[in-house]
């Protein structure tokens, strides 16, 4: 019976990509890439420190992407409600996974999370059909 329901998520994702126009070679299989912008900020200063970034990533997003991320430093900046540019340290995480609505309801809590721990207006979130192997 286990067999049976790999076989299915298999096709759902083969159908979901070749909807998508996405072929992918053997090895490779079609997933999704997730690409989650954090920034760092809280009232105008540093706010989310490396521990409590790493306590965020250790009980929010490795419990949901156990099969692996990768997080990156990065500088981000955006435009405020008064029209002002806002720059800030921020973290960039990748996380490539199976396209299917439990992955995309697992970033969604990931960074509900997130914005409500650290009253964050928003999290940045880019998704796209990828071809990946690992």
């Amino acid at each position: 019976m286990k067999w049976l329901s790999a076989w299915l998520a298999f096709c759902l994702l083969t159908v979901t990509a070749q909807a998508q126009g996405l072929t992918c070679e053997a090895p490779a299989k079609p997933m999704l890439r997730a690409e989650l912008m954090f920034g760092r900020n809280i009232g105008g200063h540093l706010g989310v420190t490396d521990a409590r970034w790493q306590h965020y990533v250790a009980r929010e997003l490795t419990p949901r992407f156990p099969d692996g991320l990768t997080v990156l430093d990065a500088q981000g900046q955006w435009r405020n409600e008064r029209g002002a540019i806002v720059r800030e340290r921020s973290k960039l995480v990748v996380v490539v996974t199976t396209d299917d609505s439990a992955a995309r309801e697992r970033i969604a809590a990931a960074t509900a999370a997130y914005r409500q721990r650290f009253k964050q207006q928003s999290v940045g979130v880019l998704t796209r059909p990828v071809c990946a192997a690992f």
